[in-house]
């Protein structure tokens, strides 16, 4: 029964108006703080009467001080980028945007794992949504070194990471036979004859958003995740992938450092957590 309906007082369950009443008003408060306890408030957000851009921080991640105001500052610039694109676009296509319709964009920056202490895997995940066919959606991938308080990548855990050399043709091979696996497992057709893989190359810029896999050994990585958005590598209707590379298959190729934080097996909260 909602308030706009007729109360008629039902005195054999001991409820009067007056109670009802009360106690509708507090399951609507409850109501209304679960929703919203639901929906994190953004860290910083732009709105105007056709765009809203917001950018939310994880918990992990606004408890260190650095790392949150290094990722907020990107975020900033992000939306910047956002708002500058959406203006260009909604000039050649006035008609798909309204006050009653604006454009959507999030950015939500989350830590996927902690190794060692001091290597942080941030996963950024963009939504976007234009009033188009459907939204979409981008993945990328952060690697904080908190000892230096910086961004880093994972080239100082292999002996060398030189574009087309022995490393990067390993993890790309490695990288391809995870997205089929994760293909099969699915049920989906790797559609034969179609390279959806072509983009994807033996460099660290271009193999895909890659962080440390958290492992079942304490302060360890198990190996590598390979993040990748709809249409990187199939069809919209395939969704995103997350391609898990242990790290027996690149172990030969690492260097000091990278055999120190290397170890154990993938979690399987972590493949549930990736799953599409």
């Amino acid at each position: 029964m909602s308030l706009n309906q007729q109360f008629v007082p039902d005195h054999q369950d001991g409820m009067g108006l007056s109670q009802f009443l009360a106690a509708s008003l507090v399951a609507a408060c409850l109501a209304t703080f679960g929703a919203n306890a639901a929906e994190p408030k953004p860290d910083y957000a732009l709105k105007t009467k056709t765009l809203a851009i917001s950018v939310i921080l994880g918990p992990a991640i606004k408890a260190n001080a650095a790392l949150a105001a290094d990722s907020l500052k990107e975020g900033k610039a992000w939306a910047a980028r956002q708002r500058a694109d959406a203006r260009s676009a909604m000039k050649e296509a006035p008609a798909s945007v309204s006050a009653a319709h604006p454009w959507t964009y999030q950015r939500t920056y989350d830590v996927s794992s902690t190794v060692a202490g001091r290597y942080i895997s941030i996963v950024c995940s963009d939504y976007m949504d234009t009033n188009a066919a459907h939204p979409n959606s981008d993945v990328n991938t952060v690697l904080w070194d908190d000892a230096q308080k910086k961004r880093v990548n994972i080239s100082p855990f292999f002996s060398e990471t030189a574009d087309g050399g022995p490393t990067m043709q390993a993890l790309l091979a490695a990288v391809i036979q995870a997205l089929k696996a994760e293909k099969k497992a699915r049920g989906v057709d790797d559609y034969s004859g179609v390279d959806w893989y072509k983009e994807l190359k033996p460099s660290l810029l271009k193999i895909g958003a890659v962080a440390l896999t958290p492992s079942t050994d304490a302060g360890k990585s198990a190996g590598l995740t390979f993040h990748y958005p709809p249409y990187a590598v199939g069809p919209y209707a395939e969704g995103s992938y997350a391609a898990f590379v242990p790290f027996e298959k690149f172990r030969s190729f690492l260097s000091p450092d990278g055999t120190a934080i290397f170890s154990g097996k993938r979690p399987k909260g972590d493949a549930e957590a990736n799953e599409n």
